[in-house]
């Protein structure tokens, strides 16, 4: 029997993608909040696993843990259960 994989794809990828979409989702999200052109396209075009989308909410942006926190509680919790878009 044929394995649902392609040849050559780890199982390990698919966190490693959960991990890149949210941070990549969340620091457009609040590039686009903040009117940031560069910082937008920058993000957008580099695919650093993460790490610029992390510095610019934490560092550029000034975000804190409880922010993002609040913000995951809000849409997964709050908005998806209320049946907000």
């Amino acid at each position: 029997m044929e394995s649902v994989f392609y040849k050559g794809f780890s199982p390990w990828l698919i966190p490693v993608i959960i991990w890149v979409l949210f941070w990549k989702g969340y620091a457009l999200w609040i590039a686009v909040k903040n009117n940031d052109k560069r910082w937008f396209v920058a993000i957008l075009v580099l695919n650093t696993l993460g790490i610029l989308e992390i510095i610019y909410i934490f560092n550029v942006a000034k975000k804190t843990w409880t922010d993002v926190k609040n913000t995951i509680h809000r849409i997964f919790l709050v908005d998806l259960y209320r049946g907000k878009k």
